[in-house]
């Protein structure tokens, strides 16, 4: 789709989901057009698609024919759009699995802000050509929307990702952000008294680490307050600087806010912020420093950062869709229910960088991974208020 068309779609605003929720982008898994060199979210990729047809969305050997397919899903993601690296990739993943290893269809849609939300889970449960049975909203911006969307049509299944709303016809799948991000923490804690160097960056000594959230809020409060606990576990003279940007989507807000974070001592960030933390990834290259990614192995999604990104702190967001999908599927969606997924369930985890996590020491692995059993075991209690650490 060209950029005049794109642009015109956006300006007449979203009428029907066969209009607009097929302007599908993004890359695939592991490629390079997360970090700036291919499409971005703004930019689309894949094109327009149908509602329901899966013209844009089956792989080889899938029958694309609208409807033939015994499930129809419709994706509406969070505002970072897809190409994200991290959060909305992730969704896209399970999808994609569910497309593969249940044979259902699936369309797309990727709002620009939040005030579309409401709008695009209306007219995917509006669509009758096809029928969707599932309407699944990826991020917690998605819950007010959704709390007025789903009273109004009882007998459209929804799910939500990041948040709980409390609706029969509702499937709510949430983490314990605050598990896998402790060992985030841990790790930062750890390196920064070290003189450690590895790829292009190094520490410098100050004992001090950096957390960029994207929007504040209770859901990122949990990546702030396990990373804050992990570290202070780790080491309780280590400072920890933080700040919030305001937007999932601003790489230069990302790095300008590194950047500062960098100059005044940090050598180790660890964002949560979606597309914001490729600015912070720009920044660390820039600086010769370190950052930690999440929701995504954000070395191989974001590979030309792979020589500064520690670890990353992954999400099983692809899970959670595929789960509600597969149930769906099987007859068996679960309207009403909350499912939280931590470390125990392997919902969250700390995955080490495809270039950095071999030079990572045997004994500061050794370590996490002793704190990510009594976390398991209930002997590590981890707080998710920031302010509490």
């Amino acid at each position: 789709m060209d950029m005049e068309r794109r642009d015109f779609l956006k300006g007449v605003g979203v009428t029907t989901v066969a209009g607009l929720a097929g302007c599908t982008g993004g890359p695939e898994a592991g490629g390079e057009n997360g970090d700036g060199n291919g499409s971005s979210p703004a930019e689309g990729g894949a094109g327009t698609t149908e509602a329901g047809n899966g013209s844009g969305n089956q792989s080889e050997g899938t029958d694309g024919a609208s409807g033939s397919a015994e499930v129809n899903v419709g994706m509406v993601y969070a505002t970072g759009g897809l190409g994200d690296g991290s959060f909305n990739d992730q969704a896209q993943q399970g999808i994609k699995r569910a497309q593969q290893e249940l044979n259902i269809n699936f369309d797309e849609a990727e709002p620009s802000q939040v005030s579309e939300f409401k709008t695009f889970q209306q007219s995917y449960a509006e669509e009758t050509n096809p029928n969707y049975d599932l309407v699944s909203c990826i991020g917690f911006l998605q819950a007010d929307a959704l709390s007025e969307t789903a009273p109004q049509y009882p007998d459209q299944q929804f799910q939500i990702v990041d948040s709980v709303v409390e609706e029969s016809n509702v499937a709510s799948y949430t983490f314990k952000e605050q598990e896998g991000s402790f060992l985030a923490g841990q790790l930062a804690g750890l390196l920064t008294t070290k003189e450690f160097s590895a790829g292009a960056g190094q520490t410098n000594g100050d004992a001090t680490v950096g957390f960029v959230g994207g929007v504040e809020g209770e859901l990122i409060g949990r990546f702030e307050a396990g990373y804050k606990a992990g570290v202070a576990y780790a080491n309780q003279d280590v400072e920890v600087l933080s700040s919030y940007v305001g937007d999932f989507n601003d790489p230069a807000g990302g790095k300008e806010t590194a950047l500062s974070m960098y100059n005044n001592g940090a050598d180790i960030i660890y964002h949560a912020s979606g597309n914001t933390g490729t600015g912070v990834f720009q920044a660390a290259q820039e600086q010769g420093r370190f950052a930690i990614g999440v929701d995504r192995d954000q070395s191989q999604t974001k590979s030309s950062f792979a020589d500064v990104i520690l670890a990353s702190m992954v999400k099983r967001v692809d899970t959670a869709v595929f789960t509600c999908v597969e149930n769906v599927v099987n007859g068996d969606f679960q309207g009403g229910s909350a499912t939280t997924l931590g470390l125990s369930e392997e919902g969250v985890s700390l995955v080490y960088g495809q270039q950095l996590g071999g030079e990572i020491s045997s004994d500061v692995k050794s370590q996490i991974e002793s704190a990510r059993t009594q976390i398991i075991d209930g002997g590590i209690s981890v707080p998710t208020d920031p302010s509490s650490v």
